[in-house]
């Protein structure tokens, strides 16, 4: 709440903390026009899209600016200059807020939720970050080319009876059950199913209420989102079940391959011999299930809307393909990140979408942004990603453009640091991001391989947001290329799967 100084075992205060108590000079950070008493700056607010929200303000502001919605006041940060010193990790530390930390009932002390100061976090961190070094993602590799060999089936079926294809709810489909096979053994049958599998649409409604908790007043949200509060418990419940019986099946398996769930159950930390407890292993595996496919498949799907947009794009990464493939039908792991243009065709939607959208950072110490803006100890900001990403100073004044040559190396090496972030910043910076990558670069060389895709003209592209974003509402229609020749040395990795047994409730 709005107000409050509780202090944690560092010193440094927690939870909500409104702006006024950190930035002692916030007068002199721009704000809305027609702010109103009480309510802040509501007026002609989306309480839906709040982030995009946040853009259009952002746009007229400039790049340090604030929003007060129902006594809280809020810090938008995203000019270059400013996100580079929030990145000095001397100075700051990840800020657990708005609605990530509405998320805490459900992950807790998981990798993405944890607070800086609760042990679990490098602990696990420790336990856990050999499972995406190179022998691991290699291992990884064949499961990967697994389930993409299913979604193609679905959408050859698709194709054969004339449809087009439900591209965000096929890349969840692909990416829930990527990271389920990969990192716990376990098979949620999602291209099986006419309807999103249950965990799914669990997971879509504890995002959503996540979000919707930060558009509603504190003391008025017990009343008015009721209703919602009783779908999100159910929903909890549900994700916790599932994770329970996958967990229970795979201790009594008694271990499976060495994945993520393995390192869970069976690992110590190297230095100090302790091990996860169990709630936390709960909480970890919940957090890879969510965060380790929802922002991939939304990476995937404004990617694959690019590349339907621009056919002369999409013929250049698919020549790639051709070029570096060959007529292997199944591209060994290290021939996946030799698709460099297919890459940056990926890096450039997340520049302009990155799906999870934004991060907040907190001062250590009393400090100063950037040498203008004064910050107390455990004041925090949130760096709007999208904006800083389309900075014109930075990406020039065509910004707004989809061009993936804006990350040739030349390029790269041009632009300072600190300006492309869609994995967030510094030591809490996403876990699995190569995990990320290494899969929908892999994806997007076997779809360019495989169709030719088109948009529907009157398309207009729409972004969902539930924390993270998505395209709303995107199908394509394709054509099947011809068949390539079957390849005499597959170059791929053992398929098998070790399934848990676990039957996931109903």
């Amino acid at each position: 709440m709005a107000g409050t100084t509780e202090t944690m075992g560092t010193g440094l205060p927690r939870g909500f903390r409104s702006a006024e108590q950190g930035w002692p000079e916030l007068h002199r950070i721009p704000h809305p026009p027609r702010r109103l008493p009480l309510l802040g700056d509501v007026l002609g607010a989306d309480r839906h899209r709040p982030l995009q929200d946040s853009m259009r303000f952002a746009r007229e502001l400039g790049p340090v600016f604030r929003r007060r919605a129902f006594g809280k006041e809020f810090v938008f940060v995203w000019g270059s200059r400013f996100v580079a010193d929030l990145a000095d990790e001397s100075r700051f530390a990840k800020h657990v807020g708005l609605g990530v930390a509405n998320l805490r009932p459900l992950a807790g002390d998981g990798l993405f939720t944890a607070y800086n100061h609760e042990p679990n976090w490098q602990l696990a961190h420790d336990v856990l970050a050999p499972g995406f070094g190179r022998e691991a993602m290699e291992g990884y590799h064949g499961m990967m080319l697994a389930v993409t060999g299913r979604l193609t089936d679905h959408w050859d079926r698709q194709l054969a009876a004339g449809r087009t294809v439900d591209v965000p709810g096929d890349m969840t489909r692909l990416t829930l059950e990527t990271i389920a096979r990969t990192g716990f053994g376990h098979d949620f049958g999602s291209f099986e199913r006419e309807r999103p599998h249950p965990f799914v649409t669990a997971m879509v409604g504890t995002l959503s209420y996540a979000q919707q908790l930060n558009s509603v007043p504190g003391p008025l949200a017990p009343l008015l989102l009721r209703a919602a509060a009783r779908r999100n418990a159910a929903d909890m419940a549900y994700l916790n079940r599932t994770v329970d019986g996958l967990v229970a099946a795979r201790r009594r398996s008694g271990g499976g391959e060495g994945d993520l769930l393995d390192r869970m159950l069976a690992t110590a930390h190297p230095e100090t011999g302790e091990r996860l407890s169990a709630e936390n292993v709960r909480k970890q595996v919940i957090t890879f299930l969510v965060a380790g496919h929802e922002t991939t498949s939304g990476a995937l799907s404004f990617a694959l809307y690019h590349l339907a947009r621009h056919p002369e794009i999409a013929a250049r990464a698919r020549a790639e393909v051709d070029r570096v493939w060959g007529d292997t039908e199944r591209p060994a792991y290290d021939r996946i990140a030799k698709l460099r243009y297919v890459r940056r065709v990926l890096d450039e939607s997340l520049r302009l979408w990155p799906t999870a959208p934004a991060f907040a950072r907190e001062a250590r110490q009393d400090t100063v942004l950037a040498g203008e803006h004064p910050m107390r100890r455990g004041a925090w900001a949130m760096v709007l990603t999208p904006m800083l990403h389309r900075e014109p100073e930075v990406w020039g004044e065509d910004a707004e453009r989809f061009d993936p040559d804006r990350f040739t190396a030349p390029a790269v090496r041009a632009r300072p640091p600190h300006v492309f972030k869609p994995f967030g910043t510094g030591a809490r910076a996403c876990i699995g991001r190569q995990f990320a990558l290494h899969e929908a670069t892999l994806v997007l060389g076997l779809l360019l391989r495989r169709y030719d895709l088109s948009a529907d003209p009157g398309y207009r592209l729409t972004v969902a947001e539930r924390l993270t974003l998505m395209p709303e509402g995107l199908r394509l229609r394709l054509e099947r290329r011809p068949r390539r020749p079957e390849a005499r040395t597959p170059g791929g990795a053992d398929t098998r799967l070790h399934r848990t047994g676990a039957t996931p409730p109903s």
